[in-house]
């Protein structure tokens, strides 16, 4: 499970992460307790909540899917993290970088 920051001044709102979800990706959302619920393309599922103020991210990966469909779903993906957390992917593996070097 990954964990990342949500930007100041961002809400840390299951509800709004969940409208992001639904117009990145074009399928069902569902809750389960604490955790939003998909599947789509290459994600064989993917549970997304939130913990102490942060987004957190666990995902399987559907290795069936084709390299179009694995393009597609990770284009999707950054997107959502981007607007959910408010951090472009730049500043996040920035942020990874840094939390680890500690």
């Amino acid at each position: 499970m990954r964990e990342y920051k949500i930007k100041r001044g961002l809400s840390a709102d299951l509800e709004r992460i969940k409208g992001i979800l639904a117009r990145e990706f074009p399928v069902e959302v569902k809750e389960d307790g604490e955790f939003l619920v998909l599947s789509y393309g290459a994600l064989e599922e993917l549970k997304v909540g939130i913990r102490d103020g942060k987004l957190v991210v666990e995902s399987k990966p559907n290795a069936k899917a084709t390299d179009d469909v694995i393009l597609d779903t990770n284009k999707r993906f950054r997107r959502f993290l981007d607007e959910a957390t408010g951090y472009t992917t730049k500043e996040r593996k920035r942020m990874m970088s840094s939390d680890h070097s500690m």
